[in-house]
Formats: C-alpha cells, structure tokens, sequence
C-alpha cells in the first residue's frame, strides 16, 4: 500500500524538526570536515558506551590512530587500552 504525500511529507517534518532540536550538533564526529573514518569510530564506541562517556575515549583514541591505515598498523596490545 503506497503511502500517501500528505503522510510522508509529515513524518519528514517531524524528522527534521527533531533534528534541528535535538541534533547533537556540538558532538565532535557532528562537526564539518570529519572523515567518514572518525564517523566510523564513533559509531563503533556509541555501540556499546553512553555519549557522554564517549567523547574522552574517542578524543583520545583519535589522538593515537588517527587514520585507518595508522590503526591497521597498531598491534591488538597498542589498540585495547583506547
């Protein structure tokens, strides 16, 4: 069953109204210029901890793999503390 214009141009009104209010845009990977790597890593951490714990771990990790290519030369020893 097709969904009607009327519908969905309301539910994309309430998608973007939220957005605007509750958009996080202060978060760091929210930020203009992030690399689809550091949405990738924050995405991973956001899996399994609160944002607001989040954010000193991602800065941090970020500091210390700064790239995927970094990351993938790091041992498994140099990756688990962050």
């Amino acid at each position: 069953m097709p969904i009607e214009k009327e519908t969905m141009r309301y539910f994309e009104t309430r998608v973007t109204d939220f957005f605007e209010k509750a958009g996080r845009e202060h978060l760091l990977w929210r930020k203009e210029g992030v690399t689809a790597y550091e949405i990738w890593v924050s995405e991973i951490m956001l899996q399994q901890t609160q944002v607001s714990r989040v954010i000193g771990y991602y800065e941090k990790f970020l500091k210390r793999f700064p790239t995927i290519e970094i990351l993938a030369e790091g041992s498994w020893e140099e990756f688990l503390p962050y």
